[in-house]
């Protein structure tokens, strides 16, 4: 059985089908309006998120299904073994996804469930953001053979741009991460990633001239919160963001920065407004930030129908 933990048991080919049947899905929803009919999804939050809850729910929808929602602090799953609830979960619905805190929880689910089992995010990978993303990409330059410039914290989200790239072997991503957060990738994950030729590291101390000359040559500047969204307004974490916010305000996505360059620039929201992009680059990029988020909805329809295809 085929689960999406992240890309690791998908070959290329297989994403590019799942991007093939996403844009064919949003360009003719009619022709899909049955395709998971009398599917039920068991949706599963230990974190909040706007996008994952209404993409997924609403994805189901339009497919045929229904879902069933839970927070991880009304479930057993706080209380119980772990397994049998995973066990007990798979013998009410045909497939599961869940937004967990911890890559070992999605491990967990992962080699438990009787059914598929999606990956919505965890603190080492976020594979459904970044389908959406590409599907984006697809959209607006006709192919994956861009360059895209990453700049924030080494996280799930920019973990899963760099194996999607590398898996894909189509484009560049180049990653200018003076913030580095603790996730769970293998030893060798960037040293492997880089050898594709397909990932470039940047050296996270480079000076602000230095990154406008990368950003001057790039097609897609790309973005994302630097502190988690759930502690971003934690009073607990007030010393931790000031800390944060000294280190990478001067990267701060702003009409400084890109003075020059044709890039557009991406982020996969909540957005921060003042902090790692301004408010100026938000107006002048919203459509493309916006088609990224709708595009959770069509990726994430792919990635089901495909799920339960193969199963």
């Amino acid at each position: 059985m085929k689960n999406m933990l992240n890309f690791k048991n998908f070959s290329a080919e297989e994403l590019q089908e799942i991007l093939d049947l996403a844009l064919d899905m949003k360009r003719n929803p009619d022709k899909y309006s049955e395709a998971l009919k009398g599917k039920k999804l068991y949706t599963l939050f230990e974190k909040t998120s706007t996008r994952t809850f209404l993409s997924f729910t609403t994805g189901i929808t339009e497919l045929g299904g229904s879902y069933f929602n839970q927070l991880w602090e009304d479930s057993n799953f706080v209380l119980g073994e772990p397994v049998s609830e995973i066990k007990y979960v798979c013998r009410n619905v045909d497939i599961i996804m869940a937004r967990l805190v911890k890559n070992e929880t999605v491990e967990l689910f992962g080699k438990n469930v009787t059914v598929p089992f999606i990956n919505g995010c965890d603190n080492s990978y976020h594979p459904c953001q970044i389908l959406a993303d590409a599907l984006t990409i697809i959209e607006h330059f006709g192919s994956l053979d861009v360059k895209l410039l990453y700049i924030g914290a080494k996280n799930n989200v920019f973990n899963s741009l760099v194996e999607f790239f590398a898996k894909m072997k189509k484009g560049t991503i180049y990653g200018l991460t003076p913030l580095v957060n603790e996730t769970a990738v293998d030893k060798n994950f960037f040293e492997e990633a880089k050898a594709t030729g397909h990932y470039v590291e940047l050296d996270p101390t480079m000076s602000i001239e230095e990154a406008k000359a990368y950003v001057k040559d790039m097609d897609i500047l790309y973005t994302d919160t630097w502190l988690d969204m759930e502690f971003f307004n934690n009073p607990a974490y007030a010393e931790r963001k000031a800390d944060i916010m000294g280190k990478m305000m001067p990267y701060q996505i702003n009409d400084e920065l890109v003075e020059g360059s044709k890039a557009v620039v991406f982020h996969d929201m909540p957005m921060h407004v003042g902090f790692e992009i301004s408010q100026s680059i938000i107006d002048k990029n919203l459509n493309y930030i916006l088609d990224q988020a709708e595009n959770r909805r069509h990726a994430e329809k792919a990635v089901m129908v495909t799920l339960l295809k193969d199963n």
